[in-house]
């Protein structure tokens, strides 16, 4: 199992360097004068010096690979320019918008992973029985309804009629006495969290009313993919030999199925459920917009209109490392679930 684990992690060095590479070969198709918001760290700079200038200074009229050594250098350092839709640089913008994309991902990942494998193994249990007919359905619609769509019904519905879950952050008055009284200390800048850190529940109960329905929207659209290959994998291992000797031996069917069905069918379901999580919290972008939250999302969708390229590369950078990491605890969860994959 170390082996593994220390394989794939020796791995991951070069697969994040080839992704550095792409990035910057993105970058380097914009022209030196556009190049400048990625490398001046000072917007000042910008408009009181002569660009010219500071093209030369910042080796802007070099080879690439010359730029590319001094763009990766900074990045190691965490300055990844200037953001002019945050008005703050790249790396304060991610300090300031991480923690909502994070606090609506941890708690959308809950009902995605637990409803859809849950619903999944139901519906291939019970097999062409009205349930099985209509999580199929459930799936299809979720499957075929587009993300803003869905939003907007669900803001229609539950704000618009029934007046129960508003969009944003946090209601007027709680949002007020979190960031302006002083009463309400911020540990982490995930509002749910940190209300349970300062013992206050009101203010996690305001939070929470707000998620729920951005949280409720990802989950109907998430479940879709992640039930249908949850049916599909629980189906396959029903038919295995070992399953029908189990049966033949007189098993319980619960036991059956939680014991010898249920591991080996979360092999396919665990890659599915691992990028899931990881497109949710690179991808946030209609998600935020829509319910008004102040998201990395919401910001990489602002800076997509006002072509903020600095914020845009940042969040295709961090887009593209989530990923990679995922698919790196993928692969330790496949050695988990199933240990003939430790000895490939």
């Amino acid at each position: 199992m170390l082996a593994y684990i220390i394989r794939r992690l020796m791995i991951l060095p070069l697969v994040l360097f080839g992704l550095l590479v792409v990035v910057f070969q993105m970058y380097n198709l914009l022209d030196p004068y556009q190049k400048l918001a990625v490398f001046v760290p000072d917007v000042s700079r910008l408009k009181n010096v002569d660009p010219d200038v500071l093209i030369k200074e910042y080796g802007l009229d070099k080879p690439w690979w010359y730029q590319f050594a001094k763009w990766f250098r900074n990045v190691l350092r965490g300055d990844l320019g200037w953001s002019q839709t945050a008005h703050r640089s790249v790396a304060d913008a991610f300090k300031r918008f991480l923690p909502q994309t994070v606090e609506l991902t941890l708690w959308a990942s809950i009902p995605i992973i637990l409803g859809g494998i849950w619903l999944g193994q139901l519906s291939a249990v019970k097999q062409n029985s009205m349930v099985d007919q209509f999580a199929r359905v459930f799936a299809v619609t979720g499957w075929s309804l587009p993300m803003f769509v869905a939003g907007i019904l669900g803001l229609f519905l539950f704000y618009g009629l029934l007046h129960w879950f508003p969009p944003g952050r946090l209601s007027t008055d709680v949002g007020l006495y979190v960031f302006t009284s002083g009463k309400f200390r911020v540990y982490t800048g995930i509002i749910t969290l940190d209300a349970i850190l300062n013992w206050n529940w009101w203010v996690f109960a305001d939070a929470m009313r707000h998620l729920i329905l951005p949280v409720m929207t990802l989950a109907y659209v998430s479940w879709a993919l992640l039930l249908r290959v949850t049916r599909s994998s629980m189906l396959e291992t029903l038919r295995q030999e070992y399953i029908m000797t189990a049966r033949a031996k007189g098993l319980p069917e619960r036991v059956v199925i939680k014991r010898h069905a249920r591991k080996n069918a979360l092999i396919p379901v665990a890659t599915i459920a691992g990028l899931t999580i990881a497109g949710l919290m690179g991808g946030l972008v209609i998600t935020e917009t829509i319910f008004n939250l102040p998201g990395i999302g919401r910001w990489a969708a602002n800076a997509a209109r006002q072509f903020d390229m600095p914020a845009l590369l940042a969040y295709l950078l961090f887009s593209g490392v989530l990923i990679v990491v995922a698919n790196l605890i993928v692969d330790i969860l496949y050695a988990i679930i199933d240990p003939r994959v430790r000895l490939e």
